[in-house]
């Protein structure tokens, strides 16, 4: 059954009041992550935006307990967080590891991957918002071609961004999804999904950030759902190597057509230097992952 705003828990473990930016998206995506592990969790962060909403010893707003790692660590101490709670017999707890693009797609790869391959049985989520934002909005190997960072600041960056989310699927994984914070109940879904299953499981999550991606604080969820109409960000899951999109993304092939990348890009100033070449180049880019991604489902109910 899937969740409706009636049957999602109401019992909280992020309570109100952090220290993130007004309109971002991670506290909404957190909070439902959370909800869906009901608790039971030892959740590991890398420095990232994350350590910013869990705040300064001895304050934070959230209920559950959290290991802050270095930034290169996020899968190594996932890995010996599991091997503690294995030799005290705790079998009620889920390892959650949840890092950022930057500890993710860069810095973090390495020990990711290690475990990935090791199928140690913990939960990645990589919570996507295009750049290391928490110091100052560099750019990551999931920045966007053309997008303004810190450290591509007059004709952004020039090269794509990877598909992590591929990259760890052909680690040969039993569960990998994508989701979205303006779509947080599909998120919830695939968390309490990917609880049930034993190895690595992997969720992207794409989460806007309005002073990175210069737009109002206001428009965190619109901007959102606009990557799932033109198919910028498109949700889907892979179990046991089965494919299918979900939730917003189902509805749009339903329908046939995704609406015109422009509409995404024009809302955001980070991307107010693009060239039409580029927007050409990204509409393109953008049109051949739909292709690929309708081609392998298997069911769009």
């Amino acid at each position: 059954m899937k969740t409706n705003a009636v049957n999602l828990t109401e019992t909280e473990y992020v309570l109100p009041g952090n220290r993130l930016c007004p309109g971002c998206s991670v506290s909404l995506a957190y909070r439902h992550i959370l909800k869906a592990l009901e608790g039971q969790v030892i959740v590991t962060v890398p420095a990232s935006c994350l350590t910013v909403l869990h705040g300064m010893y001895p304050v934070t707003s959230v209920t559950v307990p959290c290991v802050n790692t270095p930034f290169a660590s996020t899968g190594a101490s996932a890995t010996g967080l599991i091997a503690g709670l294995k030799a005290l017999g705790r079998t009620d707890l889920t390892v959650l590891a949840i890092a950022g693009d930057g500890g993710t797609y860069d810095i973090g790869i390495q020990a990711l991957s290690g475990a990935a391959e090791r199928q140690d049985d913990f939960i990645y989520i990589c919570y996507d918002n295009e750049g290391y934002m928490n110091t100052g909005n560099q750019r990551s190997g999931s920045t966007p071609l053309g997008a303004i960072s810190g450290t591509t600041p007059i004709l952004g960056k020039q090269q794509n961004q990877k598909d992590m989310t591929a990259i760890m699927e052909a680690h040969g994984l039993p569960y990998v999804a994508t989701a979205n914070a303006s779509y947080p109940l599909d998120l919830y879904d695939k968390v309490r999904k990917a609880r049930a299953i034993e190895g690595t499981r992997f969720i992207h999550v794409f989460t806007p950030c309005p002073p990175g991606w210069r737009f109002p604080f206001s428009d965190t969820i619109r901007i959102g759902d606009l990557a799932i109409q033109t198919g910028w960000d498109i949700l889907y899951e892979v179990e046991n190597g089965a494919f299918r999109l979900t939730s917003a993304s189902a509805s749009v092939a339903r329908k046939g057509n995704l609406r015109p990348v422009r509409e995404f890009l024009v809302e955001q100033g980070r991307f107010k230097n693009l060239t039409e070449e580029q927007i050409n180049q990204l509409q393109d880019r953008v049109n051949a992952r739909w292709q690929r991604c309708l081609d392998r489902a298997t069911d769009l109910s």
